[in-house]
Formats: C-alpha cells, structure tokens, sequence
C-alpha cells in the first residue's frame, strides 16, 4: 500500500502541489518512511483548520509510513506569516510553553490511533542555545536573499501597507532549517503543509540540497476553505477549537452537521477515513434526498469521534437528540444552556422553586411559551407543555429543586420544537 500514498491524497482532493511525483513515488515505495507536517503552538489548542495536516498525518501512518509532527516550540517564537496579513502578536516564553503543552497532547490524541509509530519532535529541542551569528553563518549562508523575496507569502506582505517585519522574514530560514535537521535525525525527506506553506517547505528542499547534497520532498493540500471562499472553522462566536473546553463536542458536532452539502461531501473525503465505496454512496444519497443530511451526520459522527473520543460523540449526540425531545438528565448544565443558547429565556430567584414550588402556568408565560395564564393552562392540559422534555398535564402543577436540571435551568417546551429557559438565580 506504500506506492499508493499521492494517488490516495489525489483521490481525496487532500494533493495540491508536489515535488516531483516520480521521485516521491520512489522514495515512499519503502516502508517505514518518515513524513514531517508542523504545528506552531500560537494558541492553547488547535483548530478546525489544523485537521487536514492531522488527517494526513493519519493516512501516512494508514500507508506503512511513521508520521511526524513537529512542535514550533521556537517558531513560535516568531510566527509564519504564510497566509496571514498582518504580524502576529509574540507570545511570552511562559505562554509558549503552555501552548506546546496543550497542543502535544491534542496531536498525540489524534494520532494515537493511526496505526503506526508516531514521532512528536518539537524545534526548541535543537534551537535552544544556538546562536544568532552561528546561525547566519551555518543556514543564513546558503539561503539567497533573492530566493526568499521570491516567495509569494513574502511578496504579498510586501506589497501590503503593514509590510513585513525582519522576524517574520527570517521565519523561512528557521523552517527551512528544521527540515534539514529532521533529514538529519530521523531521515525525514518528505514534509508536508497547507498550500499557504509551499515557499516555506520549497525554501527547506533547497537548503537541504545546498547544505547536505540531499533529495528532499515536498507535498501541499488544499486550503480548508468553504464554497464561498471563506476559512472553514470560522462561525460568528470565532474558530472551532479542538480543546472541548472552548469548542464543546455539541459545538463541534453541530458545525459539521449544519455544513452546506457540498461543503460537507469536500470534508467527507478529505477528513474523514470513511472508504471511498461509502463516500460514493452518501454522495449518490445527498443527490436524492439531501434533506435528510445522511452526509453532515456521518460527517459529524467521525470527526467528532476522532476529536473527543467515544464518550465526547456520545455526549454531543445527546446533546443534539435534546432538541428533539430526548432525555435531558445526566446532561451538564453548561451544554443545556449552550443546546438553549438561542431560545428564550426569563430569571427567577431561586427561591420560588423552595416549598411547593413556582406554578407551572406562571413559568410557561414569564418564558413567553405561553400568552397568558390562561393559554398555558389549556397547554398543559391539552398535552403540549413539557418540563426537561417530560410531558405534564397536571394544569397544577409546580417546579421545584427536583425539576431543576443541574443546579439552576429547567428546559420548558410548548408543542414540540417552542423551547425556553427557565433559570433560577439568588
């Protein structure tokens, strides 16, 4: 299966620039080869778009090969401009160290299933201690300053008004260089990016054929990008995070489950590890029935399990049968509130659940389920009103601490999709 690596990230569309294919083809037709994608730590998590480089990772393991992911615990440091308009802000040491910390333990997370010997390396290991002029004497040397203001992430910083600052344009040589030592350390010829990343990887191949006369390689991916052009990942409350605690899995399951179709069959190939045979037929299926979403739901299934596990899919897919009815206990009250986030919602003290309790007609019309007491009360009896999806149809009856759903929300619902928020504070 080794020989069939570039033709599998073709038939994906996950291939969209390469060194020679020939040469590529020729050296991953051994086993074992190492294959390199990095990962700068600029945030205490990765993101949505941060993915597509996982799933590579994870499908050179799939193809006898050891993955490799590189920490820039010293490119960070700096920060690539590749792909990005403006300079980013440094991050602290303190910061740094945090950063690579958190995101080790999501690539490891990752990639701990992808069948294979997993490398982390991380490129403060071997840039710690060297020196400013020992290094433009060792790496600075060999790279022609024509060659670097020719790279397209270069020129089109230049051409903008915030232009590029002297650290971020040597952030090309320090990723140039970690290639030339990972060819060095682990025989790793063969390093792979976004297409934002082409100059970066490109600059690396020729360092390594100035410095050690050697053949590297080089393989882009398109963009994480959706049909309109914008970044996949980016909603209205920011990026989908890989770190539960700030995307939850029902967040991040209900991302993928709201993609447009198209959107969604791209990520279908390109994401998940589904064979193509399924693929084939979800998209046969989203031709003939597209309003039942068979693809963001088995979209969402994967990637949701390959990101928080088991118990996180479980977890979101309970969250999602919420809104439609299912069982609301043993959920956290902060998923309710989030699931509830766009619904109404009204404020009680607390103490009108003590004793016997907040009348339920009374709560029914505060959250505006209801127009007036008397409209509620037909609502209950009629069999329509609902406390934590639990059917009442006692017209007197009353919420107490027993309805409370964690410490302070009950889920109030009138007919079957009209919910509130009941939430007692105090």
């Amino acid at each position: 299966m080794t020989d069939s690596l570039l033709d599998d990230f073709r038939d994906r569309g996950l291939l969209h620039q390469s060194t020679d294919a020939n040469e590529l083809r020729g050296w991953l037709s051994s086993p074992g080869r190492r294959v390199y994608a990095g990962f700068d730590p600029t945030a205490d998590s990765l993101h949505v778009g941060h993915l597509v480089a996982l799933v590579l990772l994870r499908r050179v393991a799939a193809a006898g090969h050891e993955p490799v992911a590189l920490l820039g615990g010293a490119t960070g440091m700096i920060g690539d401009p590749s792909g990005r308009s403006e300079e980013r802000n440094l991050l602290s040491p303190e910061e740094l160290a945090a950063n690579v910390a958190a995101v080790e333990r999501q690539i490891r997370s990752v990639l701990a299933t992808a069948g294979s010997t997993v490398h982390v390396v991380n490129n403060a290991d071997w840039m710690r201690g060297v020196g400013y002029l020992e290094f433009l004497r060792d790496v600075g040397k060999h790279v022609p300053l024509s060659q670097m203001l020719g790279k397209d992430s270069v020129k089109s910083r230049l051409e903008r008004d915030g232009g590029l600052s002297y650290t971020e344009f040597s952030y090309m040589l320090l990723q140039a260089w970690d290639f030339v030592h990972l060819s060095d350390a682990l025989d790793c010829r063969v390093q792979i990016g976004g297409s934002d990343q082409w100059g970066n990887i490109t600059a690396g191949i020729e360092l390594g054929r100035r410095l050690r006369s050697r053949d590297l390689h080089g393989i882009t991916c398109p963009l994480l990008t959706k049909s309109d052009g914008t970044k996949m990942g980016k909603t209205a409350s920011g990026a989908v995070w890989l770190d539960p605690k700030r995307t939850s899995p029902y967040r991040f399951f209900q991302y993928w489950m709201n993609l447009d179709d198209h959107d969604a069959g791209v990520c279908l190939r390109r994401l998940t590890e589904l064979p193509m045979e399924e693929i084939t037929a979800l998209d046969q299926n989203r031709g003939e029935n597209a309003a039942a979403r068979h693809t963001q739901q088995r979209l969402a299934e994967e990637l949701t399990r390959l990101v928080h596990g088991d118990d996180g899919l479980t977890s979101a897919k309970q969250a999602t049968a919420v809104f439609f009815g299912g069982d609301v206990e043993g959920l956290a009250e902060a998923t309710l509130i989030e699931i509830f986030a766009e619904v109404p919602s009204h404020a009680f003290a607390l103490s009108a659940v003590d004793n016997d309790g907040l009348p339920l007609v009374e709560a029914l019309q505060a959250t505006g389920l209801a127009a007036s007491r008397s409209q509620a009360r037909r609502t209950i009896e009629q069999g329509g009103a609902y406390v934590n999806n639990r059917r009442i149809q006692d017209a007197a009856y009353c919420l107490t601490k027993n309805d409370l759903a964690g410490r302070q929300v009950v889920v109030l619902r009138s007919g079957k999709k009209s919910y509130a928020l009941a939430r007692f504070t105090g």
